[in-house]
């Protein structure tokens, strides 16, 4: 099972089935249902949280043939004609591979034609902040002198790249990382259908480690059932060394060797996990994520002694045991000293993807977040 077919086997087909957009479901079938259906939209937001999936979607809901619901019926030749990724009158553009002025003239040229089947041409622009200065001011007059049958989907993760008018132009959906709860409900069901055994906690560490993308998610979940054992379920320890799985624990215990100066402890702990599988991208980017809970922690401590109520809802993926354990790491601390470990080891993850050795930049920050605290502490 290829991650591709997986992914789009449980592609959504109707508003519905989308998991974690109900802002943007919930106006967009309105708009379906009253025929006020705008002739361009902006769709912003991390990688994975549905822009496309949303786009194709409104595309088969307003050219459906059945007028029923503001759902795509999925029955009509149009909806299976678009599903099947065999509509002419869908043209989805990939703007970071054709970004430049001659791919948007050729766009001017097919906007004008009517429509060869359906009631509404639909032209969905992916990455839409990658055009260059003369297509995106090209596109631009394209906006501004479309033909009524023509709707403009524009997806971005990045919009504060594109130029203003472009934005100003269109009606602007802003997507939502997706819930960690929310990833897990949607892979359960998946595993269920795949007549997989996964363990629940393998499920919710994916999760964790999709960073709210669903499509990232479901990729990842696609390998880890390639590697399914023949009998029994997924463990958690089945998966740890595949998908890098840093212990928090030993993220912890890296994090107290720094705080009392023992850098070749430090170091030790940092070889010891890096020898096991986990790349230094992993790694560092789970030394962030505890850094970052740590200075949290810390700032809640200074405004207020009832920590419990703030800690729930700002550090929702750590146990009570794992947050009285950091609450005593930070006591001795002040904010700024969070601060400076956070920047040596920003700077680290940096060069880590320049280095000809990953790991280098670690140790290095290694070394200056001990002598630098070691200073403080004087």
């Amino acid at each position: 099972m290829s991650e591709m077919v997986l992914y789009r086997k449980y592609r959504p087909q109707n508003f519905s089935e989308v998991v974690g957009q109900d802002h943007v479901t919930d106006i967009l079938k309105n708009a379906i249902a009253t025929n006020k259906i705008a002739h361009a939209y902006l769709f912003c937001g991390p990688k994975g949280s549905g822009k496309t999936t949303i786009a194709r979607l409104l595309a088969k809901a307003i050219n459906c043939e059945d007028k029923s619901s503001s759902e795509p019926c999925n029955k009509c030749s149009a909806c299976k004609d678009i599903t099947d990724n065999r509509a002419m009158d869908i043209v989805e553009i990939d703007a970071a591979s054709h970004r430049g002025i001659d791919e948007i003239r050729e766009l001017r040229d097919n906007v004008h034609f009517a429509p060869s089947k359906f009631k509404h041409k639909v032209f969905i622009l992916d990455e839409a902040h990658q055009l260059t200065s003369g297509a995106a001011n090209a596109f631009l007059k394209i906006l501004e002198e479309a033909p009524s049958h023509a709707i403009f989907i524009l997806a971005t993760t990045e919009p504060q790249k594109m130029i203003p008018t472009i934005i100003s132009r269109c009606q602007r959906f802003d997507f939502r990382k997706i819930s960690v709860s929310e990833i897990t409900k949607k892979l359960e069901k998946i595993v269920k259908q795949e007549k997989g055994k996964v363990e629940k906690e393998v499920l919710s560490v994916i999760a964790s480690l999709a960073g709210g993308s669903m499509r990232d998610a479901e990729s990842t979940l696609s390998q880890v059932l390639s590697f399914a054992p023949k009998d029994g379920a997924i463990r958690k320890e089945d998966v740890k060394s595949f998908l890098g799985i840093v212990e928090r624990e030993v993220v912890s215990d890296f994090i107290d060797a720094l705080l009392q100066d023992e850098a070749v402890e430090a170091l030790d702990l940092l070889e010891k996990v890096l020898s096991q599988g986990t790349s230094p991208e992993n790694f560092y980017s789970n030394l962030i994520y505890y850094l970052r809970e740590m200075m949290v922690l810390k700032i809640i401590s200074q405004k207020t002694s009832d920590t419990k109520s703030l800690t729930s809802s700002l550090l929702v993926k750590f146990t009570e045991e794992e947050v009285e354990r950091i609450k005593k790491q930070v006591e001795p601390l002040s904010t700024n000293d969070i601060k400076k470990i956070i920047d040596s080891f920003f700077e680290a993850g940096e060069r880590i993807k320049y280095s000809p050795l990953p790991q280098l930049p670690l140790e290095v920050a290694v070394a200056e977040t001990t002598e630098t605290l070691r200073k403080t502490q004087k």
